[in-house]
């Protein structure tokens, strides 16, 4: 089972398009090459396939960090669980059950006012996850500039220890356990566990 992230960048308009497009790219480049594995149009759209279904939250909240570190702008996100039947030389071209649950659900999330949802072909479990995400939402949405830069250290940094990130940031110790919880990192880190088990009890 792949994974399918679709996206786009709200409030595209009030961040550098250079800037934009780099941060952007310096992302996506850790996942693959484009465009076959990921592609940005319309300058402010986006898409992203993974071959393991169970890295898509991780990898989303990995991208809203990096994204909201940019000022006054945010990022809608669908993730897409499925199949893929077809393939193209251009992630945009290809096609199968991911690809369609995740470009219905982006659209779908233009109109509910989320910024994070999951489609799949298990109603019940994208009932759950989704209850999840809008909660995760509440206070993702709202985070800070430092709040965005802690996270998305933590995550490309994950084997290093506390007094090690203090340090990557030029900030003390208690800093950074300070700006984890106020982030709500580790709960975050219990949600993204509690996804992979949900992920892996799906049927095949």
């Amino acid at each position: 089972m792949i994974a399918v992230i679709s996206g786009d960048i709200i409030n595209s308009e009030r961040a550098s398009s250079a800037v934009l497009m780099k941060t952007l790219k310096d992302f996506f480049k850790g996942f693959g090459k484009s465009p076959g594995d990921w592609e940005i149009y319309r300058g402010d759209q986006f898409q992203l396939a993974l071959k393991d279904g169970e890295a898509a939250f991780v990898a989303s909240i990995h991208l809203k960090s990096v994204v909201k570190k940019l000022d006054n702008v945010d990022v809608r996100i669908a993730i897409g669980l499925g199949e893929k039947s077809y393939h193209a030389r251009k992630i945009t071209e290809a096609n199968g059950s991911a690809f369609v649950h995740s470009g219905r659900k982006l659209d779908a999330l233009k109109a509910e006012n989320v910024n994070l949802a999951i489609q799949s072909d298990f109603a019940e479990f994208d009932a759950e996850m989704n209850l999840f995400f809008k909660f995760a939402s509440t206070f993702m949405d709202e985070w800070s500039a430092v709040s965005c830069e802690i996270v998305s250290t933590l995550l490309e940094h994950s084997e290093r220890t506390q007094l090690e990130i203090a340090e990557i940031l030029n900030i003390n110790q208690s800093a950074v356990s300070q700006r984890r919880k106020r982030a709500n990192f580790d709960l975050l880190m219990e949600l993204n566990q509690h996804y992979i088990h949900r992920v892996k009890q799906l049927p095949a």
